[in-house]
């Protein structure tokens, strides 16, 4: 099967059929919301209907292990894999990825906080959060970056520099003990800085002082900066007195950037907040606006967009549990944002839609018509592209 060459490919059939139609090696990003295994049956070709407790979770396993097998096949070795699930199946499904892509692969276990208010129905407590379990095909080549622009806090930068850039002090020294001159000697040397003036050198210079880098408690440290680094970017640093709990000191400060060799990145913490990434309550408007009421619980563009920035914006996607067609979305909306050239191929299976669902009162017969017909309205609406790839 020949990837899109641009914007969403959609192919209706079982996905265990189509997976093994694409070339190894050729998808960068899988990201999947399989089936939670909450009581409904399975729309899949493997029989598990009728079957309860421990039965059914191997049942489950059963029905995921050679679906994610060939997602691991067709996965770059620089590629990584999202997978949703909640509470019913993610000890199972940790299990069951550590098996297939090898415990050494985790990337992560996230914390998706998809319904702020909780779940009131039924006993127990109200559950706001789901998982995301990512994978790396080969963590040791894999080129996701970990990282986002969208929780960076200009509050964080309060200076501003005289040419109007925000910034913030960081002590020059490093502040982990683990680091210092018995374990890091390199790092231990004295630099010259004026106080008045708040240059600093490497070398003496009229009107500085010799500055050892020392912990609060007067101990030795180590700087987290080299000479020649220091050689290379004496403006980035400042020179001040402060007062410690030994008194008086002069110390060394790096003028940290708000915007910084083209944008500044902070580590993405592994709990996701809806109001980050959207909930499930926006995801079903989101969805309203396009095709209708016609899916339970879509997932939000956001919470995938989120997933595609860890990824080069040229990304090849791969979604074979497409659903509503959340992923194809999301791919259109980051492309049209940044510039990306991102393609995505998302596959969902004919299931007939529940009788008497809003699905099927709005002239959706099976679940694959919701997808089909999402992606060509994102189309027509974004001027994305979209093909349909379903064989006659």
């Amino acid at each position: 099967m020949e990837w899109p060459e641009q914007g969403n490919a959609f192919v209706a059939g079982d996905n265990l059929d189509v997976l093994p139609l694409l070339a190894p090696g050729s998808v960068d990003l899988v990201y999947i919301d399989p089936p939670y295994n909450t009581g409904n049956d399975f729309a899949y070709r493997d029989d598990i209907r009728g079957v309860d407790g421990a039965t059914r979770h191997q049942a489950w396993v059963a029905m995921m292990r050679p679906r994610l097998v060939a997602a691991c096949a067709v996965l770059a070795p620089t590629g990584a894999i999202f997978v949703s699930i909640d509470d019913n199946e993610a000890a199972h499904l940790r299990l069951l990825m550590d098996d297939v892509f090898g415990e050494a692969q985790l990337l992560a276990q996230v914390v998706v906080n998809l319904n702020p208010k909780g779940r009131q129905l039924g006993k127990g407590f109200a559950t706001s959060h789901e998982y995301l379990l990512a994978y790396a095909r080969d963590a040791s080549a894999c080129v996701l970056d970990a990282s986002t622009t969208e929780t960076v806090n200009e509050r964080d930068f309060p200076l501003t520099d005289v040419d109007g850039r925000r910034f913030r002090h960081l002590p020059l020294r490093n502040t982990n003990k683990k680091f210092n001159p018995a374990t890091a000697r390199t790092l231990h040397f004295p630099v010259w800085g004026d106080p008045a003036s708040g240059a600093v050198r490497t070398l003496p210079f009229d009107g500085a002082v010799e500055i050892a880098p020392v912990f609060g408690d007067g101990t030795p440290a180590v700087w987290r900066w080299s000479r020649p680094r220091i050689d290379e970017r004496p403006d980035d640093l400042v020179c001040r007195t402060i007062k410690g709990v030994r008194g008086e000191r002069v110390d060394v400060f790096q003028k940290d950037w708000l915007h910084r060799d083209g944008g500044r990145r902070k580590k993405l913490r592994t709990i996701w907040l809806s109001d980050e990434i959207g909930s499930t309550d926006s995801a079903v408007v989101e969805l309203k606006e396009i095709v209708g009421h016609v899916f339970e619980s879509p997932k939000p563009t956001g919470l995938v967009r989120r997933i595609l920035g860890t990824m080069p914006d040229d990304a090849r996607v791969l979604d074979f549990f497409a659903g509503s067609g959340t992923t194809g979305h999301a791919v259109a909306l980051a492309n049209a944002e940044d510039g990306g050239r991102r393609t995505c191929l998302s596959v969902n299976s004919t299931e007939p839609t529940r009788v008497g669902s809003n699905a099927q009162l709005a002239g959706y017969a099976t679940v694959a018509d919701i997808t089909r017909a999402r992606l060509a309205a994102v189309d027509a609406l974004l001027g994305c592209g979209f093909v349909d790839l379903t064989p006659a």
